[in-house]
């Protein structure tokens, strides 16, 4: 079966990020923030997938060979289409951004390029705003051991020709310390404007311009930089599992725990330094990398604006929902009918207000929750908190696995569990991907009432700006009933719950996938339509692409648009000619994952917050929910059929731009869907303050 390996999919996507940064018709400054996109995911990318690879390459030659693909193959393809990636990195920023900056009056400078105006002024700020922060740490006899941050960026003194001082001269040193980019504020420093030339310099070289004054002893100090990358986890669960999961890390022994580190220089770095560098570290010449005069390409976020407009995107305020009060019982509105929301089109804040209502209505007992990832200054986890307060039922399953936010979320566990909720870990074998909240309610009648609210994105006000999503607000029992089932499930564990309607990870997902894949295979068979439209982060679950493969053979027209990783081959001669595959990278990042099945003429969508991995699938608690309301299904599918039809921002399986047709006109999705939903008609009785329900 043919398939592209997950890997060098990954880095496909990754090129489309760059492509974002080599587009004239991107705004200049958002141009720069593709380029830190890239870096900080091919410096994430290093640390999980690349260092995985390196360790299953020193596996066993029998255990190797299970793998199927050779490790040492991959990697050595891996690497190859990494470094063309960065030399084409490097080329858009010196070719391309920089000239263009420059064109635009702004003017990125080194210290060798500062006037003598420029140089004084540098020199005062260092002494003003820079100097108090530096701590430099001798790599001398008095140093045992040197601990690099992971990805904190460092500079390194090279202190040579010391002045004699009463007959006795200063040994040459080596000093070293953290570029102190976040308590100064950034990694960018703006000088004064000349006329309507600007200018900016790396806080690094503003370091550089100060140096000579922190050792007066010494005539020349050298500055240089490093940055030290540690390995994260052995990721290779979407690959196998059982007994040789169980083989490889036995094989790898203490390998895991001592993880390798990767730490880039600068090729103008004194030798003298290295070898201190090595000799306090342990880091060894295999784990040196050749970098450049600057890492980090990430704190470019944080790149001057100028207050220039055309700069940036032109601002997209959050749009009021349609259908849901701006004021008024969220409570109510949802008991009388379900109710999509769209972040970042439309704002996050009906959901933190919909907890904010249930946490103050003396009517809730109990609020269910899972969370993923939450932001630093989380408004969910304020409003779970004042919920606990006020003597609600709240139980918050909490994702301690979640890579890099591990720190973060258990901070509000502990937090949560101090204010008294039922705070739920998974077992190691098994993550929370689910995004899930259940809200039980006593109601005039006494009934107990339950609201849900399912959705593809986090709990997370700051990244319901930057990430497409959907969400649904129901009381529909059908739905609600079966949620507090899946809860049941995280509570104890064991019991697998029931279901109808949902299509839950690890018990039904692939099962129920399946099953709706076969009915289309079924339907073409019988010379009926029959199609699936999928929208996906990922799809490399090699069962669910030969079940793909399977119905294009079958004559099911097959339509993906997929963002990040596809290992499925589209297009190809009695394998895959039915399946078209595309994926887009614009403004936000695109994160909803929507199942369509032509279904014999009754159309099924589900909306889910599972990609087609093997881990999401086996190993993840995930939920696929279905629309039920034909509006919210027909709203769904709109926004679908932007995405399919974009020829703007869509790019084919091999990276190629998909053009516009002859006559066609240009349809850029996430601008055309802002518009829709900017477009719809508030309906009458949402026009009205909703008070709350009896």
């Amino acid at each position: 079966m043919e398939t592209l390996s997950r890997d060098l999919s990954w880095l496909r996507f990754n090129a489309r990020v760059l492509q974002e940064a080599q587009t004239p018709s991107v705004p200049l400054l958002e141009r720069l923030k593709f380029l830190a996109i890239f870096s900080s995911n091919l410096d994430e990318f290093f640390k999980v997938r690349v260092a995985t690879l390196r360790r299953l390459v020193k596996l066993k030659k029998k255990t190797r060979a299970k793998l199927g693909e050779s490790p040492k193959r991959q990697l050595r393809a891996v690497l190859a289409e990494a470094a063309r990636q960065q030399q084409e990195f490097g080329e858009t920023f010196r070719g391309q951004l920089l000239p263009e900056l420059n064109r635009h009056h702004i003017h990125l400078l080194n210290e060798a390029e500062l006037s003598a105006g420029q140089r004084e002024w540098v020199a005062r700020y260092f002494e003003e705003h820079v100097r108090d922060l530096l701590s430099p740490v001798g790599l001398d006899d008095t140093l045992h051991h040197l601990f690099l941050k992971d990805q904190a960026v460092y500079l390194t003194f090279y202190l040579s020709q010391p002045r004699a001082a009463k007959g006795k001269a200063e040994p040459e040193r080596v000093l070293i310390m953290e570029l102190p980019t976040k308590r100064h504020g950034g990694r960018f420093v703006r000088l004064p404007d000349e006329g309507e030339e600007r200018f900016v310099l790396f806080l690094d070289d503003v370091i550089r311009v100060g140096a000579a004054g922190l050792f007066p002893a010494y005539q020349q100090v050298v500055v240089n930089a490093v940055k030290l990358s540690r390995d994260a986890e052995l990721d290779i669960e979407e690959e196998v599992s059982g007994d040789l999961m169980a083989k490889i890390r036995s094989s790898l022994g203490k390998r895991e725990t001592g993880f390798p580190a990767r730490l880039l220089f600068d090729p103008d770095m004194p030798q003298e330094v290295l070898r201190a560098i090595k000799q306090k570290t342990g880091i060894t010449d295999e784990e040196l990398v050749e970098g450049g005069r600057y890492h980090n390409f990430r704190d470019f976020f944080g790149f001057p604006h100028f207050d220039e407009p055309q700069f940036q995107y032109p601002p997209r305020p959050a749009l009021a929902h349609p259908t849901l009060p701006r004021t008024g019982s969220l409570l109510a509105a949802i008991a009388r009918r379900d109710h999509l929301l769209h972040p970042p089109y439309q704002s996050f804040d009906y959901v933190t207000r919909l907890l904010r209502e249930a946490a103050a209505d003396p009517r809730v007992s109990a609020v269910s929750i899972t969370l993923y990832r939450v932001a630093s200054k989380s408004a969910v986890v304020k409003a779970l908190l004042k919920a606990a307060k006020h003597g609600k039922q709240v139980t918050v399953v909490v994702e301690l696995k979640a890579r890099f936010d591990e720190e973060s979320n258990l901070f509000w566990a502990d937090k949560l569990q101090r204010a008294g909720a039922h705070v739920i870990f998974t077992p190691p074998e098994l993550k929370v991907h689910s995004k899930l909240l259940l809200i039980a309610r006593r109601e005039a009648d006494e009934s107990t009432r339950q609201y849900a609210y399912f959705s593809t994105g986090n709990f997370n006000e700051s990244t319901s700006q930057l990430y497409t999503d959907h969400g649904l607000f129901t009381a529909d029992e059908r739905l609600t009933r079966e949620a507090a089932a899946v809860f049941g499930y995280l509570r104890d564990q064991r019991t697998v719950p029931e279901l109808k309607e949902l299509l839950v990870a690890p018990f039904g997902l692939r099962a129920g996938l399946n099953v709706l894949i076969d009915y289309e295979i079924e339907q073409a068979s019988q010379g009926h339509e029959a199609y699936i439209l999928l929208k996906l982060n990922a799809l490399q679950d090699e069962d669910l692409i030969a079940k793909l493969y399977e119905a294009s053979r079958a004559g099911v027209r097959v339509e993906l648009i997929v963002r990040g990783i596809g290992c499925l081959v589209p297009g190809q001669p009695g394998l895959s000619e039915n399946i078209r595959q595309r994926g887009l990278v614009d403004r936000y990042l695109e994160h909803s994952r929507v199942y369509v099945f032509a279904h014999g003429g009754t159309e099924k969508v589900y909306v889910s917050s599972a990609d087609w991995m093997t881990r999401n699938l086996d190993r993840r608690v995930e939920v696929a929910f279905p629309i039920f309301d034909e509006a919210l299904r027909a709203e769904v599918r709109h926004l679908l059929d932007l995405q399919r039809h974009d020829n703007v921002k869509a790019r084919d399986f091999e990276n190629n731009f998909v053009p516009p047709a002859a006559g066609e006109k240009p349809v850029r999705a996430q601008e055309a869907t802002y518009a829709w939903l900017k477009g719809l008609k508030r309906r009458q009785h949402a026009t009205k303050k909703i008070p709350p329900p009896e």
